[in-house]
C-alpha cells in the first residue's frame, strides 16, 4: 500500500514538474501571428493579397520597436525557450515574390518566416511561384521555414496558378461527398503535401488552412502529421491552448500592426 502511494506521489509531482516546465518556456504574452500573401514592386497598385517591400520593411520595424522577435514554427514544436515577445510572421501560397522580393529583405534583416507552399505549383512548375530549388535555398539560409498550404486544394486553374472556386473551399467536404471520395480528394492530398516537402526539404511542420476553413476529419489528420496548423481568425495566438488551429491577423497596404500589436 505504502509502495502505491509513494508512487502515484511521484507520478503527480512528475506531472506537476511537467507543467512548471511547460509554462516557463511560453512567452509572457500572447503570440501575434501575422499573414501575408504576395509582394510586388513598390509603386505598384496593390489589392487584399499584396503588399510593397516598402510596407513590409515599415511592419518589421514597427515590430522591432514594440520588441517583438520574429520565431519559426519548428522552433514551437521542438519546444524551445522563446523570446519574451515572440512573433510568427506567415506567407500563405508559395508565390515567385517570396523568392524575388521578400527574401532579399528576409537576409538584410535576420528575419524568419514561414512559407506555406501550395506544394503542387513547384511540381508544375510555375514562373510566378517558387521553384523547389528557390525553396531549398531559402530554407538552407534557416530564415525560411517551409509549410503546406495543401497540395491542390486551393481551387485554382492549375495551368496558371489563377484561383479559381468551385463550390468548396479548401478542406471543406463537399455536400453528400462520401467518406471514400473525401479521402482521396481531401485527405489523401494532405498527405501528400506532407510527404512531398518532407522529401524536397526536410521535417514538414506547419500547416495552414486554405481560406481558414476546415473539417473534424481533415483536421484529425493535420493534427497527426503537422505539429502546428494555422487558421485565418483574427485574434492574438495563446500557445497556452496548444499549436494547432493557431489564429492569424491577416495583413493588407491598409493593415497597421499598431492595431494588432501591444
Amino acid at each position: 500500500m505504502k509502495k502505491r502511494i509513494l508512487a502515484a506521489a511521484a507520478t503527480l509531482l512528475a506531472a506537476a514538474l511537467a507543467v512548471v516546465w511547460y509554462c516557463r518556456r511560453l512567452p509572457a504574452e500572447p503570440m501575434p501571428v501575422l499573414m501575408y500573401h504576395h509582394m510586388v514592386p513598390d509603386g505598384t497598385e496593390c489589392n487584399d493579397m499584396t503588399v510593397t517591400p516598402a510596407k513590409f520593411r515599415t511592419d518589421l520595424a514597427i515590430l522591432r520597436a514594440r520588441g517583438y522577435t520574429p520565431v519559426l514554427p519548428r522552433e514551437l514544436a521542438a519546444g524551445e525557450p522563446l523570446p519574451e515577445k515572440p512573433v510568427l510572421i506567415t506567407f500563405d501560397d508559395g508565390y515567385r515574390s517570396n523568392y524575388d522580393l521578400l527574401f532579399p529583405i528576409l537576409k538584410e534583416e535576420n528575419v524568419k518566416v514561414c512559407i506555406s507552399i501550395i506544394t503542387l505549383m513547384p511540381d508544375l512548375p510555375a514562373d510566378n511561384f517558387c521553384s523547389w530549388d528557390q525553396l531549398r535555398e531559402m530554407t538552407a539560409s534557416g530564415l525560411v521555414e517551409i509549410g503546406s498550404h495543401t497540395y491542390r486544394l486551393h481551387n485554382l486553374n492549375e495551368a496558371d496558378g489563377r484561383f479559381e472556386g468551385d463550390g468548396t473551399n479548401g478542406v471543406e467536404r463537399r455536400a453528400g461527398e462520401s467518406d471514400a471520395d473525401f479521402q482521396a480528394r481531401v485527405l489523401d492530398d494532405i498527405r501528400l503535401s506532407h510527404d512531398r516537402i518532407e522529401a524536397e526539404l526536410g521535417r514538414a511542420v506547419c500547416f495552414a488552412y486554405p481560406f481558414g476553413c476546415s473539417d473534424p476529419d481533415a483536421r484529425a489528420l493535420v493534427n497527426e502529421l503537422f505539429p502546428v496548423s494555422l487558421m485565418t481568425t483574427p485574434k492574438t495566438a495563446d500557445l497556452a491552448d496548444g499549436l494547432h488551429d493557431l489564429p492569424r491577423y491577416t495583413v493588407t497596404m491598409n493593415t497597421s500592426l499598431f492595431s494588432i500589436l501591444k
